[in-house]
């Protein structure tokens, strides 16, 4: 193989979707890891000082949305979590250019979905469901979306204030470790028979109970950005149909504009007719494949460079005043983790 062929190879659009998950994981697993050594020291198991990881806040998207709404009311940020507001318009704005980007190529959850799909697929017990289900279970993520959403449009900046200011939210990230570090029996049971529910039925989670990406679908319906299909050059495979994780019916469509859509490219990349299949804006015309994995990468690069530089990142109270928080957090869970 020549390098130009060798090349190609490499820079096909899901292996790139790949490399940026993996990535995107990794960046997870390690700050995990450095947010386990400040609960530890927080706790008084270690006598070395860690600070705090910032990126942790993307698990708590509930905090996120309640400052998101205070920042559009007052124009304040968020000085508790300024992180992980900054993720959540991050994932907004990605939702705008790149469809659901950050479902397709930063969230770790659906880096999991892609694995267990895969795997499915050869074990051979992965199946479509039926069209008439699909539908049925197409609304329930929208419909655990709602109420919280609901609920926090209709509350006032006191009360969103009193929450973000609370000693639980301060420390909801540790909370949040205890549930991955003690899952109760009760969360095995759900997280394996989720995880049973992703073999059998690919992605299942993402296309069915994930309110995050509920969320960032009615924000991609504004994306300019879409899958578009010459007509008079599709074949009728249905190749695109099988391997799109939101089981968008592809082959149907001229342009697809799903809330389901994660902008992966795998539709594009498993059509067999040339020039049939390929993301488009309305002006520019035809793009790319790798472009949105490229650009949600950079995007993500991005908002951490600006939050950084501009305050809006790392948390600015005192390491020891956190500390004194975690610590309260952290007193009722058994210390062997810590």
């Amino acid at each position: 193989m020549d390098i130009r062929h060798l090349s190609k190879a490499i820079m096909r659009p899901s292996r790139v979707r790949l490399a940026v998950q993996f990535g995107c994981a990794a960046l997870c697993l390690y700050a995990g890891w450095r947010f386990y050594l400040f609960t530890s020291w927080a706790a008084g198991h270690t006598t070395e000082a860690v600070a705090r990881p910032a990126s942790v806040e993307a698990f708590l998207p509930l905090s996120a949305f309640m400052a998101l709404k205070r920042l559009l009311v007052t124009g304040l940020w968020d000085a508790v979590h300024p992180a992980g507001l900054t993720i959540l318009i991050m994932a907004i704005v990605m939702a705008l250019v790149v469809r659901k980007g950050f479902c397709g190529h930063i969230c770790p959850v659906g880096l999991a979905s892609r694995m267990l799909a895969a795997a499915g697929r050869r074990l051979g017990i992965s199946h479509e469901p039926p069209r008439w289900m699909h539908k049925g279970l197409f609304v329930f993520k929208y419909m655990l979306f709602a109420p919280f959403a609901l609920t926090v449009l209709r509350m006032g900046v006191p009360e969103i204030e009193s929450f973000l200011f609370s000693s639980y939210n301060i420390s909801a990230d540790a909370h949040m470790l205890a549930f991955f570090l003690y899952p109760s029996t009760a969360t095995l049971i759900v997280v394996t028979t989720l995880a049973l529910l992703g073999l059998v039925v690919p992605y299942f989670w993402c296309r069915y109970m994930c309110p995050y990406g509920a969320m960032l679908g009615l924000f991609s319906l504004a994306s300019p950005l879409a899958i578009t299909r010459d007509a008079s050059a599709c074949t009728g495979c249905g190749r695109c149909s099988r391997v799109c994780p939101g089981g968008i019916r592809v082959q149907e469509k001229v342009r697809v504009n799903s809330p389901e859509c994660v902008g992966c490219m795998q539709c594009v990349e498993a059509c067999p007719a040339k020039g049939c299949l390929a993301p488009a804006l309305p002006v520019v015309g035809r793009l790319n494949p790798l472009l949105p994995a490229l650009a949600a990468a950079l995007l993500l690069a991005g908002f951490h460079v600006w939050g950084v530089s501009t305050g809006h990142w790392d948390s600015t109270m005192p390491l020891t005043m956190l500390r004194r928080f975690y610590a309260m957090a952290l007193s009722g869970m058994p210390a062997s983790g810590f």
